[in-house]
């Protein structure tokens, strides 16, 4: 029969299917199988575990241990920062997939009330590579910190950490001179990576939190942990080395005195429409700060609690730079309280006596241009005791021409103009004093005589910080030492032991006979005495100071330029006025103050001079007087330009 009419279930002789094709096959799969277990063998047990422990150390990594980063207290040991626990949520790029991302912001902004636009620049922002955390959002609510943890299949990359955020206890109050830590940038992290930052910590960005960085920040330990798969950590398997809890400061701010400052400040600018303000007050016999409030200012648990980039560029672009600390960061005419250089010049170089008397009038004139007394009067004949008082202006341009501009600059160079103070705070700018040599390197020319006299009342090219102001002041009133300023004490361990002092630091020793700066000294109690400062001389302390007005900017309608005003005051150790010493002579002979106090009052432009008025507030605050001896309508705005 033919294999064309086979039946159906019928099969050929030769059927390929045969038994002995199952046995080959047989046979291939027994030599394999024989083969694999070999390997398996030698992989399992030939091997000692070598493999074994190597996937058990695929699953193992190090991680750092935060450390905790250290307080920081007033000088009555006030708690002015703390370390709070807080859900943290940060992406790790890499297991973000991109065709998700846009998906996974929105998600992410919608449960934290952000903008997407803002996490979107916090991954691109990263300063380490994709495989490291990035922080998106701090302070995180704890419901949806379990809801993002609990929903990793639909927010990949992302994680809830838990660590430590910074509350700083008195806000706004003390934000200029505290700061604030914010994510570490590119160029702090190509930097500091060596020292063991990472991509995703926190970094002192201003104040004492930058300056004392390395103090606060403390050591990261390290912990070996298990991870699964994804990722996840899954139990920490040893310590390898416990972290070290960073130091602790003790400033030199009272934060009493700083409140007393503040309300001062506020009150002053708020009556007399100020944008912004300065008021630092300070220990004379120590350089140490007592108070430092710079107006307007920000919160720094803004940025502690994770700041927008809308509110952050709200601050930026502020025209009054509340970012800014005007104390130290920013240089302005010093007016007429810079008088006491050209005082202190001229009588140590012997061009004047206490005794000699100079003709004040209405103007000098070089050439063709002439040069105002600032009342357009003048005094008539006054020594440096009047001239000082009335802060005659004609005085001090004959005193100014005596000197020349180069012994000038020798003398604010002697009281620390021109230089940073080398305040333990970031930013500090370091002022301008013009000499020949100065203006050849920056303008190519010499200084001419008229030029000499606006240096002489503080004008023309002369600018200096507050800081720097109240520091000549305080040398002036301590008999001749400048110090260093300082607004941190001591630093501590996390033990409480003190791990350095910080010593009251000398910058120098003014070049002059302590008869000189006790003239001065009498001068200046003699611009209260004198009333150029209204009904100062009416507290029922002995006060000492100088008043100054700057003129800067474009001229109004009435070719008026505006004006700054400022007011220095120092105050002897033993204040109260006495029927021995009605005038205050002796008192400010000595050289025992322990307080000086500054105000600058940008752009006032007022009846009177409004930083006179802010000193003499916070002095009836400091000092507990009951009276109330502000002028309020000294304070009334207009250009009137009518002290100095």
């Amino acid at each position: 029969m033919s294999t064309d009419t086979l039946g159906v279930g019928e099969r050929p002789a030769t059927d390929p299917r045969s038994p002995i094709r199952f046995l080959a096959f047989g046979l291939v799969v027994a030599i394999l199988a024989t083969v694999l277990g070999v390997r398996l063998f030698m992989l399992q047990v030939a091997s000692n575990g070598q493999f074994t422990t190597l996937a058990e150390a695929n699953r193992s990594v190090s991680q750092p241990i935060e450390s905790i980063r250290g307080v920081i207290y007033d000088r009555n040991g006030v708690p002015l920062v703390s370390n709070v626990p807080s859900y943290t949520v940060k992406i790790r790029p890499a297991d973000l997939p991109e065709g998700r991302r846009a998906d996974v912001v929105q998600r992410l902004a919608t449960l934290l009330g952000m903008d997407p636009a803002d996490i979107n620049i916090a991954i691109d922002s990263n300063p380490g590579s994709r495989f490291d955390l990035v922080r998106i959002a701090t302070d995180v609510n704890e419901q949806v910190a379990n809801f993002i943890a609990e929903s990793r299949l639909d927010l990949p990359g992302t994680e809830i950490v838990v660590e430590s955020r910074r509350e700083y206890a008195t806000g706004p109050l003390l934000s200029q001179v505290m700061g604030y830590t914010g994510p570490i940038n590119r160029a702090q992290l190509d930097a500091l990576g060596s020292a063991g930052y990472l991509p995703d910590d926190l970094i002192g960005k201003t104040g004492v939190e930058a300056q004392y960085e390395s103090e606060l920040r403390g050591s990261y330990g390290v912990q070996l942990v298990e991870k699964d798969a994804s990722g996840r950590k899954i139990q920490v398997l040893q310590t390898v080395k416990e972290p070290i809890a960073g130091n602790s400061l003790d400033l030199t701010i009272d934060v009493k005195e700083q409140q007393y400052a503040e309300q001062a400040l506020k009150w002053g600018m708020s009556l007399a429409g100020l944008k912004r303000g300065v008021v630092i007050v300070m220990n004379p016999q120590t350089g140490e700060v007592l108070a430092m409030v710079s107006l307007p200012t920000y919160d720094d648990n803004l940025f502690a609690h994770g700041i927008s980039a809308t509110d952050y560029a709200a601050l930026l672009d502020n025209p009054d730079k509340p970012l800014t600390n005007h104390a130290i960061a920013e240089h302005f005419p010093p007016g007429s309280t810079y008088k006491l250089v050209g005082g202190t010049g001229a009588l140590a170089d012997g061009k004047i006596r206490k005794s000699t008397q100079l003709l004040t009038q209405p103007f000098l004139t070089i050439g063709d241009t002439k040069y105002y007394e600032w009342n357009r009067r003048g005094w008539g004949k006054c020594n440096i005791l009047c001239g000082f008082a009335h802060s005659s202006d004609t005085f001090f341009f004959q005193v100014a021409a005596m000197l020349g501009i180069d012994r000038l600059a020798y003398w604010a160079d002697q009281y620390g103009f021109g230089s940073r103070t080398g305040i333990d705070l970031p930013g500090e700018v370091k002022g301008t004093v013009p000499s020949n040599q100065w203006k050849l390197d920056t303008l190519g020319s010499e200084i001419y005589p008229g030029e000499v006299f606006q240096a002489g009342i503080g004008q023309g090219y002369d600018v200096s910080t507050p800081i720097q102001l109240i520091n000549a002041y305080a040398a002036l009133a301590n008999g001749g030492t400048l110090y260093r300023p300082q607004v941190v004490r001591d630093i501590k361990d996390a033990n409480g032991k003190v791990v350095r002092d910080f010593k009251p630091e000398v910058i120098r020793q003014l070049d002059v006979a302590p008869s000189v700066l006790e003239t001065m000294r009498q001068a200046s109690r003699n611009v209260v005495v004198l009333r150029h400062t209204y009904n100062l001389v009416d507290l029922p302390i002995v006060v000492a100071g100088k008043s100054g007005t700057a003129e800067f900017g474009t001229r109004d309608a009435q070719g008026r330029l505006p004006f700054h005003s400022w007011f220095v005051a120092f105050v002897p150790k033993d204040p109260a006025v006495t029927a021995k010493d009605p005038n205050g002579f002796k008192a400010v002979s000595r050289t025992d103050s322990d307080l000086v106090v500054l105000a600058f009052a940008y752009d006032s432009r007022t009846k009177g001079n409004a930083a006179t008025e802010i000193v003499k507030y916070y002095l009836q605050l400091h000092y507990g007087i009951k009276k109330d001896y502000r002028n309020f309508d000294l304070l009334k705005r207009g250009n009137f330009y009518e002290s100095n």
